[in-house]
């Protein structure tokens, strides 16, 4: 009894702490070993720390979910990739009834910055592996079935003419794929997070790791098929690779429920992007007005367009 009395007290304590910082915000993340629980975090405690909205980082299932979670109201602020918004505002893949193929979109939700670029990471311990080509047969992880790294997967696989019936794929996420590869179960896996991702960390740490580049003529064609692809460059010291992968890149978002307040979204974004430097994370050197303002398939919440406009940035409002 007494612990269950000591239980409620600390969940009131918890409310009324919030309560007093006047806005209260949950902020949906990614996995534990990704880029968005790490950063997310980082923002999260910044922000609460120096403004009166108290934003509290969760970890989950990244961006399908915090998407799905914004439109029930569990969440308030989201990661999510670049692509993944778009599916979501259109009506399309992830968000395609399986059953009747009803498109089912999501409008309930609006950008409020993006931050910076999640790359799509071929990872592999064999040196044998050099193109996309080479995936052919093998067994691959291309992400957890129906997720945003399965879509990039394919997107990918697709531009070289590959499909999934053409290897054995996996269906996992980062830390399983990361133990799969150790262990030699699969031969490569597609890893989309901003690098250095600490999974992959992880991986190089005990073992010589490989990037799989693609060529640009296959950038080209994928680009051109999907334009929310954009190509990238991972440096060879990222994770100590015999060399520079060039691969392609999604933009990693943080949107916010229509129903958030103004002030809320404003405090998040202006205190994020006046205070560079002091975020705790590899990830704020990234972070660039210019790119924070570029999204234009979904508007922007008002919270967040007030503080563009400040910048002297005008960006699309519902």
């Amino acid at each position: 009894m007494k612990k269950r009395i000591l239980v409620v007290v600390l969940c009131l304590a918890m409310l009324l702490s919030l309560s007093a910082c006047g806005n209260a915000l949950m902020f949906g993340t990614g996995g534990d070993s990704g880029t968005y629980f790490a950063f997310g975090g980082a923002l999260a405690g910044y922000v609460t720390e120096h403004t009166d909205t108290a934003v509290t980082a969760v970890a989950s299932n990244g961006s399908q979910t915090n998407v799905e979670n914004i439109a029930s109201g569990e969440i308030q602020l989201g990661f999510v990739q670049s692509d993944v918004m778009d599916y979501a505002y259109n009506g399309t893949r992830l968000f395609v009834d399986p059953d009747t193929g009803e498109s089912k979109p999501v409008t309930s939700f609006s950008v409020v910055a993006a931050l910076y670029m999640e790359q799509v990471q071929i990872v592999t311990l064999d040196p044998e592996i050099k193109t996309v080509a080479d995936l052919k047969g093998k067994t691959v992880s291309i992400g957890a079935n129906g997720s945003g790294v399965y879509f990039n997967a394919l997107d990918v696989l697709g531009a070289y003419d590959i499909t999934e019936e053409d290897i054995t794929p996996q269906y996992q996420d980062f830390a399983t794929s990361v133990d799969s590869l150790k262990d030699g179960k699969i031969d490569a896996a597609f890893i989309v997070a901003g690098a250095p991702t600490v999974a992959v960390q992880d991986l190089a740490s005990g073992n010589d790791v490989y990037l799989v580049s693609l060529d640009d003529e296959h950038i080209d064609k994928l680009i051109e098929t999907s334009p929310y692809y954009s190509k990238n460059v991972i440096s060879a010291d990222v994770y100590g690779t015999p060399e520079d992968c060039t691969t392609v890149a999604v933009g990693a978002v943080v949107i916010a429920g229509n129903d958030v307040s103004e002030d809320a979204v404003y405090d998040f974004v202006s205190t994020v992007f006046e205070n560079i430097g002091s975020l705790s994370h590899a990830k704020e050197n990234e972070l660039d007005l210019e790119f924070a303002s570029s999204i234009t398939n979904v508007p922007y919440h008002p919270g967040a367009a007030r503080y563009f406009a400040e910048k002297g940035i005008e960006v699309p409002t519902a």
